[in-house]
């Protein structure tokens, strides 16, 4: 793909394929490169890296369905989208979880609600275009 990429990220994962495929189903990101150890997704602006969590780091959290949110992360990704109806059962599908819409809130006038991605990492969608209910 030819692309100015200025923003990215690198997000560790134990399930690889789960969590990028998360990724590209909600987000719309397309799978540019994989090894063992990486998948590479991009859009036009934006690049994540799924990155497998090396063997020999401690597991502090136990993978569960639905997940179960990492509450200790210092660092929460945000994303912008069309809808954070469509996100909701995009994500659901994908083995993620949204707050319940009655927990969407108002920031700088735009539409917020925090999510979980498979491993139970907290993200949060902004939904542009619209203010709250």
């Amino acid at each position: 793909m030819s692309y100015e990429s200025r923003t990215g990220a690198v997000l560790f994962a134990r399930r690889l394929d789960q969590v990028a495929t998360f990724y590209s189903n909600v987000l719309g990101l397309s799978e540019a490169n994989r090894d063992d150890d990486h998948i590479l997704l991009e859009s036009s602006g934006f690049q994540l890296v799924v990155h497998r969590i090396p063997r020999h780091w401690p597991m502090t959290t136990e993978l569960a369905e639905p997940p179960v949110r990492r509450a200790t992360a210092a660092f929460k990704l945000v994303f912008f989208v069309h809808s954070l109806a469509s996100v909701r059962s995009i994500a659901h599908a994908h083995g993620g979880a949204m707050e319940p819409q009655e927990k969407e809130w108002s920031f700088n006038g735009i539409l917020v609600c925090d999510a979980l991605d498979p491993e139970g990492n907290v993200i949060q969608f902004r939904e542009m275009g619209r203010p709250p209910q």
